[in-house]
């Protein structure tokens, strides 16, 4: 069988100041027919570098300078860049992660797929139109035709990554190279693409290239597994082998980073430690001995070969003969345990039938007497977060879960509600709030690069937050210290100080975020997605961080994730979103167990689980959420449990499961522990 694209000590240099420097040294790599290749490892490990290398799509600075590399047996380092554009989009497609960002926005996006029939097959543009509804049809888009005719701000996340899909599909390339295309998607919307991703490449005959750092979804969707570190192949194995039998202490240490359902809020996260070398300081021998538990002198000094062992399996690691027999253990337990801090009795935030609805009538609107479109993002919602403790707050995107946050951090005005921080009431319009009120409440982004000034040092941005919210009286020597000891806090080197946020890595930029966050020492911090952009080694630093902050400093979280073993792992209480209410609230062990609301139910099969043998027992929600609200219960036009007409016509009640568990559903308890005992039944 010819392997549709193969690599062979490969070697990619980029040229930096005058000087080539390696970035991918020695790799191989071979993906066949029918084939869905995984690519894992850390920030910076030359994942991304490595698969639009074997696209040969390199930068104007990149070459390949070793290696045979060759694509249905033909040499791609032979081909001039007018054949590449010929096998690009048509024999090879790239589905990216940021699929807004690869989408034009002044196109309609059913032209945008057109053009690829244009372009690659000359056909004419009512064949290409048709064909392009047709593609849009086959990515289980519910209306391919309006679909076609809208522009990409107008779709949800799900669709526009459907939309590029379609497009890198539409051809039917024999070789799919997907880089993280669901980091962004919630898990429902996660779920439904792996689906399509495996029915469409079986149907295609095509085979793929899988990069991410969720190595749940790598486990459910991948037949083989290469963990790349450092630009090198550190093991390479069939995907029950890697997750099952792992034998590298990297790839042992990442799958000891996750975390898990089980694990509760009482435990701490094992972490890789140090970081992962530049490409200017790579090590004579092993590329990872630096930071590997067991290294010996010999790792240091000799680079370990790529060996085969048994069933097509490869690794690289002079110790590996005694991880394997059971001799050497990797000892993966963490190094120091979390401060002990239990929530108090006390409430640092209450919040009381908050209300926000987005499009109003405007003044053209009574004019001429449209109708406008009315979205009620939070409905009816009321919270109460306890001093010293974490309220999870999980639901797909559109469920109202960021603009809950917004309100109660005052970034939007509510329509009515009351809300209270400490006892204290806090306005619902931020310029009414006074700066005692705002010194308490803090917020992290997802995006450290959005909220960080590129312009201005480490030291300078949380220097200015302490002078404009702290001690008016402080000296400049003082907020210095101040400075240096909340980045000592959050584990970075205090003459980190002076540098700016493109000297550092997305971690490190979270972990500056985080500081300047806690350097009011707030109440109240809203994490909004924090670690959904970081690799697991780093997510399981920032978690850690995050625990022992709450401890040492007292203060609360409300963290908003689509990674509900996230939130498992810190919050003691746990509140689930659909279009803009509250369906279901309680501690972590009794709302991801049963009974849960069907929708929570549905969230938590939808959890990729790193384990390849584990059963496939996910719930698929059908469709996106509605535009327009439903009568009834909220969730009916897509529940899989639906009782029937009542479902659609009364709104349900709010029943007690016990210990303050709340699920808001027409199905008795008891009846609801009966029937989550299986799966639903499909229609």
């Amino acid at each position: 069988m010819t392997p549709i694209i193969q690599a062979e000590h490969l070697y990619l240099d980029y040229k930096l100041n005058d000087r080539w420097v390696n970035a991918l040294h020695d790799v191989s790599l071979t993906i066949n027919p029918l084939e869905i290749h995984g690519l894992v490892g850390e920030s910076g490990s030359g994942k991304s570098t490595l698969a639009l290398a074997l696209m040969r799509y390199l930068a104007p600075n990149a070459r390949i300078s070793e290696g045979t590399l060759t694509f249905d047996g033909n040499d791609l380092r032979a081909k001039a860049p007018k054949d590449m554009r010929a096998i690009w989009g048509r024999e090879m497609s790239l589905v990216p992660q940021d699929s807004l960002a690869a989408l034009n926005p002044s196109h309609r996006v059913g032209d945008q797929i057109a053009e690829v029939f244009r372009l690659h097959e000359q056909v004419s543009a009512k064949d290409a139109h048709d064909r392009a509804v047709e593609m849009l049809r086959r990515v289980k888009i519910a209306d391919p035709v309006g679909t076609a005719k809208r522009y990409p701000h107008q779709l949800s996340g799900g669709m526009q990554q459907r939309v590029t899909i379609a497009m890198a599909l539409s051809t039917r390339p024999r070789l799919l190279v997907l880089d993280e295309p669901t980091t962004a998607l919630d898990v429902t919307t996660q779920a439904v693409i792996i689906d399509l991703f495996r029915e469409l490449i079986h149907d295609n005959q095509a085979a793929a290239l899988y990069v991410s750092h969720n190595l749940g979804l790598v486990a459910q969707l991948c037949d083989r597994v290469t963990v790349l570190y450092g630009g090198e192949v550190m093991a390479s194995a069939p995907v029950a082998e890697i997750f099952t039998r792992p034998i590298h202490p990297y790839t042992i240490s990442l799958l000891a980073s996750l975390p898990r359902l089980t694990q509760g809020t009482e435990t701490r996260l094992p972490t890789i430690e140090g970081t992962a070398p530049s490409l200017v300081e790579r090590p004579r021998g092993c590329v990872f001995a630096s930071r590997c538990p067991v290294a010996l002198p010999l790792c240091h000094a000799e680079k370990p070969p790529l060996e085969q062992i048994d069933d097509g399996r490869w690794v690289k690691c002079h110790r590996w003969r005694g991880i394997a027999s059971g001799e050497l253990t990797i000892e993966t337990a963490p190094k120091a345990d979390t401060v002990a801090a239990p929530p108090r009795d006390t409430y640092v935030l209450t919040a009381n039938a908050m209300h926000k609805t987005f499009g109003a009538p405007s003044l053209l609107d009574r004019l001429t007497m449209r109708q406008p479109k009315v979205v009620r993002a939070v409905d009816n919602v009321s919270l109460r977060l306890l001093e010293r403790s974490t309220l999870g707050l999980v639901g797909e995107s559109g469920s109202g879960k960021t603009t809950l946050a917004r309100l109660i951090v005052g970034l939007e005005s509510a329509d009515r509600g009351h809300m209270e921080l400490l006892n204290v009431p806090l306005p619902n319009a931020l310029d009414q709030r006074t700066p005692e009120l705002l010194r308490s409440l803090q917020m992290i982004f997802q995006n450290p690069n959005d909220t960080l000034n590129p312009y201005q040092t480490v030291g300078a941005q949380i220097a200015r937050t302490i002078k404009r919210l702290g001690d008016k009286s402080l000296s400049k020597a003082a907020i210095k210290a101040q400075v240096a000891d909340l980045l000592q806090a959050v584990r970075l080197p205090t003459d980190y100080a002076n540098r700016y946020a493109n000297e550092l890595s997305g971690g490190e930029k979270q972990r500056v975020a985080i500081a300047r966050a806690f350097s009011t020492h707030p109440a109240l911090v809203l994490a909004d997605e924090p670690t959904s952009s970081l690799d697991v080694s780093v997510q399981s630093v920032i978690l850690n961080l995050l625990k022992d902050l709450r401890a040492q400093q007292g203060a609360s979280y409300l963290l908003i994730s689509h990674d509900l073993n996230v939130v498992s792992y810190l919050a003691d209480w746990i509140a689930v979103m659909y279009l803009g209410e509250v369906v279901e609230e309680g501690p972590p062990a009794t709302v991801y167990t049963a009974p849960s609301h069907p929708y929570t139910e549905a969230l938590v099969s939808a959890i990729p689980n790193p384990d390849p043998t584990a059963q496939d027992k996910r719930i698929r929600l059908e469709g996106d959420l509605p535009v327009d609200l439903p009568t009834g219960c909220r969730f009916h036009t897509r529940c899989p449990r639906k009782l029937g007409a009542i479902c659609e016509t009364e709104a349900p009640p709010n029943r007690d499961a016990g210990d303050g568990h709340m699920i808001r559903c027409h199905i008795p308890v008891d009846e609801l522990v009966r029937l989550q005992q299986s799966p639903p039944e499909k229609p």
